[in-house]
């Protein structure tokens, strides 16, 4: 079997929250807490959950652009979490960040000629004449003009302006692309726009891609498999066609009953969650999502789901999957299990 391009492994990325005068550590933010995937070359992997369940924090723990506070990062079988900045910077090169806001990831002061071309500057790659035909090349491979190259940001929409700063993510090449919410402030009408580039550029190139977004239709649009992030935690892992058709997790079939269906004569139950997201400064003991999850009993509140293993890599951190689970061998029965989970989505 070949070896995945990324492995994470319980990966944990904690802030100590400081106060006082002397400005002691009163608590810690568990922004990412305990993550483990994999991602294989060629796919994409949607990241998909509400604002600030930690996703474009683990999106920044993966190029060690924030650093982990536990656990393992091997890219193609080489460990990241205890590498130096300068150990890192021969790995830059194939591990890119797509930033979610045109407007603020592109310095006003450079050209389009620098912006693109700095890139090869930092890494010693292209100079000269050779230079400019590389961000010639990469402006046409954008949709863009070749004038362009001489104007600033400020004098393009903002779909250009995304478009300018993937040539720059793509400059180098590279094996991942770590795509933090890029169309997330972008119209509608061009998100659909920069999708399409972002597949056509991944059918050329052959990148790997981690979508982090909260738009789930286009998260199916774009992924190979989807995982569901709740403070801190993936709740459900799963390709995108078994993910949406057959969610395993309340949360899960929750923020899917969300998505509005294009169809007037197609229902849809809405599922209303009840209360907010708990603070990561000070989760729930046992299932972080049992304060809101309808189908919450006693375990729930007292130990915490492990993901359990549904077949063809689905896999779901619920105690009500767990008799699912215990077909497969995977664990044992559970007490106050109702095989709830194991109907469709609402309206599905």
């Amino acid at each position: 079997m070949t070896e995945p391009l990324l492995q994470v492994r319980d990966v944990k990325t904690h802030f100590p929250v400081r106060g006082g005068l002397l400005g002691r550590v009163r608590g810690t933010v568990k922004a990412v807490d305990g993550v483990s995937f994999d991602v294989v070359r060629g796919e994409t992997l949607g990241l998909v959950g509400e604002s600030g369940c930690g996703k474009s924090t683990l999106g920044r723990t993966l190029l060690r652009l924030i650093d982990p506070t536990a656990g393992s990062i091997r890219f193609e079988g080489q460990e990241l979490a205890g590498l130096s900045q300068r150990e890192l910077r021969p790995l830059r090169r194939r591990m890119q960040l797509i930033f979610q806001d045109p407007y603020a990831s592109l310095n006003p002061r450079m050209t389009v000629r620098d912006i693109i071309g700095e890139p090869f500057d930092i890494h010693g790659l292209a100079r000269g004449r050779e230079r400019e035909e590389k961000v010639l090349a990469l402006l046409e491979l954008m949709g863009l003009p070749r004038d362009a190259m001489e104007r600033y940001p400020h004098e393009f929409s903002g779909g250009q302006r995304q478009r300018i700063g993937i040539a720059r993510s793509i400059a180098m090449r590279p094996d991942l692309v770590i795509a933090d919410e890029p169309i997330s402030a972008l119209d509608v009408s061009i998100q659909a726009q920069i999708v399409n580039l972002l597949v056509d550029l991944q059918r050329e190139l052959k990148l790997t891609y981690v979508f982090i977004a909260h738009d789930l239709k286009i998260v199916e649009y774009i992924s190979t498999r989807v995982a569901v992030m709740y403070l801190g935690k993936i709740v459900e892992l799963a390709n995108a066609a078994d993910l949406y058709r057959r969610p395993r997790h309340p949360y899960t079939q929750a923020l899917l009953s969300a998505v509005p269906v294009p169809d007037p004569d197609r229902k849809r139950t809405r599922i209303i969650l009840q209360g907010d997201v708990p603070s990561p400064l000070a989760p729930p003991p046992g299932c972080a999502f049992h304060p809101r999850c309808p189908h919450a009993f006693e375990r729930c509140r007292r130990e915490t789901p492990p993901l359990y293993v549904l077949g063809n890599g689905h896999t779901a951190a619920c105690f009500l999957a767990e008799p699912e689970a215990r077909v497969t061998g995977e664990s044992p029965a559970t007490e106050g299990a109702q095989g709830v989970l194991a109907q469709p989505p609402p309206g599905g």
